[in-house]
């Protein structure tokens, strides 16, 4: 009998467990061809707003850390529950203070991740003031802060908070309109500038009380801002029905959280979705500890996400494909590390992105070798428009991709388009639509109140629906070749992104009406400085040049030629791309999703160059 591979035998080493729900569904036509699956199990009730988590866990548990954030001087700056409500709770009434701050006039914070930012964010919930957590890229990176003015004029803020005057001080200056207040918790740089501890100098008296009462599911909490197809910043909606059934959701999905408090260390930025709402809010619905990581997935800060991870211990460990790719090597390289890391994980969670298959499958081995068990790894499906939680794996899966059913209180409509299957949403945590963009909020819902979630899902088993999907790539980025032929990008991008791993930062295809498909490869600039001697100071331009990084390419872009099944799924002449992506010009966002539309535009003339006649020196031809 043969020996068992190295595969099998993680896959026989047994699963630390981790409870679902039943994936049983019940489905139904409608009456535009649709088909809609729902999940039988139901899902529980869930408060009228979330901060009554925050007065629950202020009472049962009020010592327990519920933020922690490093200090200067590299300890771990702490904030209970019951620190936590009581000082949002004083902010709550200087903000009620203000006659001017309404949903009008909201709160627009420039500010990362801090516990400053927590606070502020739960006094505006208090006193039902909504807020918006604005990426701080749009006044850090951006030089021409058109982003940041554009969500200005939506949202006319009567109030903006920054952590550090002379860091965001030029936007400011550019974009703070004359009549809002402004409040700094750290340098103040400015002296008209209100200190943030005048905020929390006077304590919460009968009108905070009133004012929370008033504060129902329909009350707006605040804006997420997210870009669509053309970049534009869209304020969408997020009410506290919004906020509370989606932690329900997850709750229903992940039942552990409820004996087993969550312990997170991330560093994903609160003004997106996937940590502003699912993490921040996993953990203070559940009781939980969240440990603010000040390092990042890239080469000059990952060493201090490394600290933080083995300090912490994490119970769930949630992230980007590129966070979970950069942790990996130190498992690998440091066996205490990778002990203390595993000890007590329940569950690792990918989004934003699709995670590839080896890495996948070096988290499970490693995981193996520290404490014997396999650790449940999922990604679900959903958007900011969805709170986010919406599609769950409800069993454990061994392979990337699959984001199995709609979760307990959601409804997925299955719509036939071209030759895809759209998904379209609907949820008690679905969003009422976008902040003052009526003709957008139209055109996201259908005639049954679905939202448009914009993803193609494909059936794991046609015959079984409660099998689940996979997800099969963006509506919008597909494309037509003149032959007729579709080219489905999503699966396609996917399958570079893994095979050409660590040096593929991105890439985006070419091809609408063209005879071939062509592609315009953003290389990782950190990972190509390793293919050659002599790169560590290059520029962006010069690696893209380097003949043994652009030889890597075309031995790599060469193999996954040699195994395509025909022009759809085969590049025939690729671009290494010299200028990073511009967040100005909408062609990444500030988490490093890319705007398949917006490079194309831009690059109009790399494109033209790939296709023609002769091509260039710079044109990989495969």
């Amino acid at each position: 009998m043969a020996s068992a591979t190295a595969g099998d035998k993680y896959l026989a080493a047994k699963l630390r467990p981790v409870n679902f729900p039943p994936a049983e569904v019940e489905t139904w036509n409608t009456s535009d061809g649709g088909l809609v699956v729902r999940p039988k199990h139901p899902l529980g009730p869930y408060p009228d707003k979330l901060t009554e988590r925050l007065d629950h866990w202020a009472v049962h548990a009020p010592d327990r850390v519920f933020l922690a954030e490093r200090a200067a001087n590299g300890e771990w700056r702490t904030a209970t529950y019951a620190q936590m409500r009581a000082r949002a709770r004083n902010v709550a009434e200087a903000l009620l203070n203000r006659p001017k701050l309404s949903a009008e006039r909201p709160i627009a914070i420039l500010s990362g991740n801090d516990i400053e930012h927590a606070v502020l964010a739960l006094g505006a919930m208090y006193a039902g003031i909504p807020f918006a957590p604005i990426s701080p890229a749009y006044s850090l990176v951006s030089s021409d802060f058109g982003k940041l003015r554009l969500i200005f004029d939506i949202l006319t803020p009567g109030l903006v908070f920054a952590s550090d005057g002379r860091a965001f001080r030029k936007a400011i200056e550019r974009v703070l309109p004359s009549d809002a207040e402004l409040v700094i918790s750290g340098d103040r740089a400015w002296m008209q500038a209100t200190p943030f501890s005048m905020l929390e100098n006077r304590a919460a008296t009968e009108a905070v009380d009133r004012a929370h009462a008033a504060v129902g599911p329909d009350t707006i909490a605040k804006f997420l801002f997210t870009s669509g197809s053309t970049g534009t910043p869209k304020g969408v909606i997020n009410t506290q029905r919004m906020l509370s059934s989606n932690q329900e959701i997850v709750r229903t999905m992940l039942p552990f959280v409820a004996e087993d408090p969550p312990i997170l260390c991330d560093w994903l930025p609160w003004n997106h979705t996937f940590a502003g709402n699912h993490d921040f809010g996993l953990v203070l619905y559940n009781g939980g500890s969240y440990y603010i990581d000040e390092g990042r997935p890239v080469a000059s800060a990952i060493e201090a996400t490394i600290r933080n991870l083995d300090e912490v211990q994490p119970n769930i460990f949630l992230n980007v494909p590129r966070g979970f790719e950069m942790v990996v090597p130190y498992l690998r390289q440091r066996k205490e590390f990778r002990d203390r890391f595993f000890r007590r994980m329940r569950i690792m969670y990918y989004a934003g992105a699709g995670l590839s298959q080896p890495i996948w499958d070096q988290l499970r081995e490693l995981a193996v070798e520290a404490c014997g068990e396999r650790i449940v790894m999922i990604t679900g499906l959903g958007s900011t428009e969805t709170g986010p939680a919406a599609l769950f794996p409800y069993w454990p899966e061994d392979r990337a991709g699959h984001v199995g059913l709609p979760a307990p209180g959601v409804e997925l409509k299955l719509i036939q388009a071209g030759y895809k299957t759209e998904a379209r949403l609907r949820s008690p945590s679905i969003t009422p639509g976008y902040w003052r963009q009526p003709e957008l909020t139209r055109a996201a819902f259908d005639e049954d109140g679905f939202y448009r979630l914009g993803d193609a899902l494909r059936f794991v088993d046609p015959e079984d629906p409660g099998k689940g999907f996979i997800f099969d790539g963006r509506i919008a980025e597909d494309f037509k070749l003149a032959t007729g032929t579709w080219v489905s990008v999503g699966p396609l991008r996917v399958k570079f992104l893994a095979h050409c791993a660590p040096y593929l930062r991105d890439i985006v295809f070419a091809g609408q009406d063209g005879d071939s498909v062509a592609a315009l490869i953003f290389p990782n600039v950190e990972a190509c400085r390793d293919i050659a001697v002599g790169l560590a100071s290059a520029t962006d331009a010069q690696i893209a040049r380097n003949e043994h990084v652009v030889a890597r390419f075309r031995r790599l872009l060469k193999e996954l030629a040699a195994s395509s099944t025909g022009s759809s799924n085969r590049v025939a002449r690729a671009m290494l791309m010299e200028e990073p992506p511009s967040i100005d010009q909408h062609e990444v966002t500030d988490k490093g999703s890319f705007n398949q539309g917006a490079v194309l535009r831009n690059r109009a003339a790399l494109v033209e160059e790939l296709y023609a006649a002769e091509p260039s020196a710079r044109v990989i031809v495969i």
